[in-house]
């Protein structure tokens, strides 16, 4: 052969790699900026408290890198800028059902598909998530609104980092992950986190060498526009959207709770000031009622653990009623909009009959007649509750003796300490039935103790403990949940049937009106405990200990006006609420300390979650396995309709997968002379796939190559399949290399 004639052939098959080369690798770029998307992400852990929050953002993460290695394989043999533009297209739709699905996936259609409710769900957890990051102190307790807002940010965040990487945009995707993950330590002052930094810089030296990788194997031929645009939207998020990514902005440690649980936990956060409207309250009545969320029962010795009883449809009601017929009722109905309030109960007054207006992931707890959801939350419900209002005389209240504690035989008997029942005996000594000595211990903590969210801190107590309850009543001075403990744990030791209620105070009347009805007005530092002790035949009566707050409760001889700190017996008739702000308990989602078992309420063992879960995780091990298989299945499509370069492509690839050797400076015909010595494939079936290769490589382009070539790649396929063991053939279907190897298909040939 003449060197014009070597150089003709050499100069045809470098034409022909590069018509068949292969896009730069498809899963290997997604699994890097995934990576990067959790080196961002693990900063704001220090800040923001564990929650769902975090789930949130890992499964956008997730889903963005699974989506983008998918779209990419499926495309790879579409022009570089198609690819990438339905790479992006398809990544957002997937992250805004992702985050729909598991922030308000009960407003929407099939649960990822926005709604109307849809949209004024994310606005309402966006403002609450905007209040807790402006007042709030690090760490900031995890909420729905920060899980919204967070799982916006980091969907926005992924999809950048995963186009930068495909891009081969090391530096910009250096800098977002670099600039978004600095963020909670410069707005808070914190320390170095070291172990970011380390982080950090492992990701740049695994970026910096994998896109020189890429740069030295071959020049990704992409859109311009589609690199540019990515770059400036970066830079975009850099400078823009990363400082209002939600971490604590308030150096001070000034903070508002708006996120109610049934823990009784106390701390800073109990003692802010700018409060802010959380919810209101729309009557006909003289005044607002108070609103419960939850009641606490049981008792260790250290926590009050919140009721555990059943949940009921809102169609099957609020269970029996609790007052006996000669006992005056008077129906009423409270419109209730909440607005920044984040929990897993709706305030609802006491005692409820009915509701209209609240989904139906909302259940009734017949127990204690509130209304709470395993999967909803509170923020963004508007709603009209049916209640009563209960009002004995004085005369029925003091022939009634209260209710006699219940007592668990299994549970270890709680050794309170002796000043609480010695109190308790002398201060209703003079009183000869159980109301009147519940009216006595409430005047005796109204008129001999002080309201005060210092004193607690300066005295060394904060909880509501039998030891604090203990020192609580020598220093005469605290907070509700320390007056609501006090009073519980002494009506307890007179024998009495008596739980702690955690809701909000009535509010403050505004000029606003809601047809005929008043509009009330909640704020944060208005959430409250008090205390209610059962009365067979009327129910269960509600006492107001904390001293300068509230309505206590008093009932007139003779007459059905009374009065009630917790709405279900009337108020007094001069009385109204007091508008001085209260503090009650900030609790969280998320299990803390102590507190970890109470947090537990109303989150039973469901098997769902396992479930969907293992399935997300089994799908995830076999991804790679379903995009080989759908990969292979289609360009054995093609090999079926003749095309050589698809039937020669699969080839290559069954033998990356298989850890077989291969060399780019083969030859077709060289390479199957190896595979038939080595591998003891079907001389005949890798003889046609050599011959239909070169034709197509070397030949004049013709019509007739048309001959079936799917029967001759199964036959050879097979043959290297059997030419190793059991465990090679596992690993090649469930972890191909071709998938994560980015390589030519046959590089440059020598001759």
């Amino acid at each position: 052969m003449s060197r014009a004639d070597r150089t003709a052939e050499r100069a045809s098959r470098l034409s022909w790699h590069r018509e068949h080369e292969l896009p730069a690798g498809t899963v290997l770029p997604s699994v890097l900026a995934a990576a990067a998307g959790l080196v961002a992400m693990w900063p704001y852990t220090s800040v923001i408290e564990p929650g769902t929050w975090s789930f949130a953002v890992l499964a956008v993460i997730v889903v963005t890198a699974l989506t983008g290695m998918s779209v990419r394989t499926l495309m790879r043999r579409r022009a570089a800028w198609v690819r990438d533009l339905a790479t992006i297209g398809v990544q957002i739709l997937v992250a805004v059902g992702t985050v729909v699905l598991l922030v308000a996936g009960d407003t929407a259609v099939f649960g990822v598909i926005p709604t109307d409710a849809t949209v004024f769900t994310f606005q309402t957890l966006a403002a609450a998530a905007w209040e807790e990051v402006a007042f709030g102190a690090a760490p900031i307790a995890a909420s729905p609104g920060l899980e919204a807002v967070m799982g916006i940010g980091f969907a926005v965040v992924a999809i950048l980092l995963d186009q930068l990487v495909a891009q081969r945009g090391a530096i910009l995707a250096i800098l977002l992950t670099g600039v978004v993950g600095s963020v909670p330590m410069i707005v808070t002052l914190g320390g170095v986190n070291i172990v970011w930094f380390v982080m950090l810089g492992i990701l740049i030296l695994v970026l910096l060498r994998y896109t020189a990788a890429q740069d030295s194997e071959s020049p990704r031929r992409t859109s311009t526009a589609v690199a540019a645009g990515v770059g400036v939207a970066a830079l975009v998020a850099t400078v823009i959207v990363a400082p209002v990514l939600p971490v604590s902005a308030s150096l001070a440690g000034t903070g508002v709770g708006v996120t109610v649980d049934a823990s009784l936990r106390l701390g800073d956060d109990l003692r802010q000031p700018n409060p802010v409207e959380v919810l209101t309250v729309a009557t006909t009545a003289d005044t607002a009622p108070y609103l419960r969320l939850t009641t606490l029962s049981d008792f260790d010795g250290r926590v009050w653990e919140p009721d555990r009883g059943d949940l009921q449809s809102q169609s099957d009601g609020f269970g029996p009623e609790e007052w006996t017929d000669d006992i005056d009722t008077t129906d009423q109905n409270t419109s209730i909009r909440v607005i920044r309030m984040s929990s897993s109960w709706l305030p609802v007054p006491y005692p409820a009959t009915s509701v209209q207006g609240a989904p139906s992931s909302w259940r009734v707890s017949p127990e204690n007649r509130t209304l709470a959801s395993r999967s909803a939350d509170a923020v963004g419900n508007d709603y009209t509750v049916r209640s009563v209002e209960v009002s004995p005389t004085l005369e029925q209240i003091r022939a009634l003796p209260a209710a006699e504690p219940v007592v668990d035989p299994d549970a270890e008997p709680v050794d309170l300490p002796e000043v609480i029942g010695v109190t308790a005996a002398e201060v209703t000594a003079d009183a000869t039935n159980d109301y009147d000595r519940l009216i006595a211990l409430q005047s005796w903590f109204r008129s001999q103790f002080e309201y005060s969210l210092d004193t607690p801190v300066d005295e060394g107590f904060d909880g509501t403990g039998a030891d604090a309850v203990a020192q609580f009543l020598e220093v005469k001075s605290g907070y509700c949940i320390h007056f609501a403990g006090a009073f519980a744990l002494m009506a307890e030791s007179l024998d009495m049937d008596v739980r702690i209620v955690v809701g909000y105070l009535p509010g403050a009347l505004t000029d606003n009106t809601r047809g005929a009805e008043a509009v009330y007005s909640v704020s944060s530092d208005q959430l409250h405990s008090w205390p209610e002790v059962l009365f067979p035949g009327i129910g269960w009566v509600p006492f107001e200990p904390t001293a300068s707050l509230g309505v206590p409760t008093a009932f007139a001889a003779g007459s059905t006006t009374g009065g009630s700190s917790g709405g279900s017996t009337p108020t007094a008739p001069s009385a109204t609420p007091s508008a001085t702000s209260t503090s009650g308990p900030d609790i969280e989602r998320e299990d803390a300390g102590d507190n970890a078992s109470s947090n537990a309420e109303l989150r039973r063992l469901d098997p769902t979650p396992v479930m969907l879960v293992t399935i997300g995780v089994l799908v995830l091990l076999l991804l790679p396995a379903l995009i080989r298989l759908s990969v292979g299945a289609a360009r054995r499509g093609r090999a079926r309709r003749g095309d050589a370069a698809a039937a020669w492509e699969e080839l290559r690839a069954t033998v990356q997968d298989l850890g077989l050797p291969l060399s780019d400076a083969e030859t077709p015909r060289m390479r199957g002379d190896d595979l038939i010595r080595d591998n003891g494939v079907d001389a005949g079936a890798m003889r046609l796939l050599v011959d239909a290769i070169e034709r197509a490589s070397y030949a004049r382009p013709s019509d007739d190559s048309s001959d079936d070539l799917a029967s001759p790649l199964g036959d050879v396929i097979a043959g290297l399949r059997r030419s190793v063991d059991g465990r090679t053939r596992v690993v090649a279907l469930l972890l191909p290399r071709s998938l994560f190897v980015s390589r030519r298909a046959d590089a440059t040939l020598t001759t």
